[in-house]
């Protein structure tokens, strides 16, 4: 009897047991995921490391002193909140944050549970529109709301309690073991991550478009960063996609949103065009 294949069952029905931490939306997203850990485990140690940002920023003074930088991504952030009930309703009610650390830097992000953090480096290197900012915006808020951290921690728990059974059952050696971590990384989590990356990016447009911000701002904001990255190592080695397949998916998907972005645009007309009388 081959014994060991039915010792290795059992972590195959875990990496199958998958569900979805959002609703699809307009742009279609699909995906099911492994999420493993409870969301308030993880959302509790993001907490904790961006409390720890915060607190290392004020420490330097670096945090929160560009205030008219500041003031611009909160009045978006304001705009690009009330979208999420589209892909979960339930993130109405986080605690969002937005911060701002002067620093050189082209980053930003969202901490699962809406905690938001921009470095002014991307803000004044790439003179960045609103439209812009609320491109990247949405994007990391989509990593958040699709809780990809905690679907990447879900990953590695489940990859390393598969790599230490098969090592067990198959009389592995170390270094085998190794070489086969290294495929298996190659093979699975980055181009894994890669998909992470386009979900949020697709799932970030829709967002945007939402709140009334100009859909073709992604592509431009993507055409910026690609030319300040122009060094940057190989897609197919990257977890995230080139600046080229970013544009071309974009490009893609900008007409199933642009009637949520026009819908936006009048509806705002709509309201600055209602004056109270005297």
């Amino acid at each position: 009897m081959n014994w060991h294949k039915w010792l290795i069952i059992p972590a195959f029905s875990v990496l199958v047991a998958c569900t979805s931490s959002t609703q699809e939306g307009t742009i279609g997203i699909q995906r099911k995921q492994l999420l493993l850990l409870p969301s308030s485990q993880v959302d509790a140690m993001a907490l904790q490391s961006y409390r720890g940002e915060l607190s290392t920023a004020k420490q330097k003074g670096t945090l929160n002193t560009d205030k008219a930088n500041l003031e611009r991504i909160r009045k978006i952030a304001d705009r690009l909140i009330p979208q999420v009930a589209v892909f979960r309703r339930d993130a109405l009610d986080w605690s969002w944050e937005v911060n701002l650390e002067t620093r050189n830097e082209l980053n930003a992000y969202c901490a699962s549970g809406g905690k938001i953090m921009f470095f002014t480096g991307i803000i004044n290197q790439l003179k960045l529109s609103d439209d812009e900012i609320a491109a990247i915006m949405g994007h990391e808020m989509a990593h958040a709301l699709r809780e990809h951290g905690r679907e990447r921690i879900s990953q590695a728990y489940a990859q390393q309690a598969g790599m230490s059974l098969l090592a067990l059952v198959t009389n592995m050696s170390q270094n085998e073991a190794a070489i086969v971590q290294t495929a298996t990384n190659l093979a699975l989590t980055l181009p894994h991550g890669r998909g992470q990356e386009s979900e949020a990016d697709v799932m970030g447009l829709e967002l945007l478009a939402r709140a009334g911000y100009n859909p073709n701002a992604s592509v431009s904001l993507w055409q910026k960063m690609g030319a300040a990255n122009k060094n940057a190592p190989p897609a197919f080695l990257s977890t995230h996609p080139s600046s080229a397949q970013r544009i071309n998916e974009l490009n893609s998907k900008i007409s199933t949103v642009m009637p949520l972005y026009q819908a936006a645009k009048r509806n705002t007309s709509s309201v600055k065009m209602i004056v109270p009388r005297i």
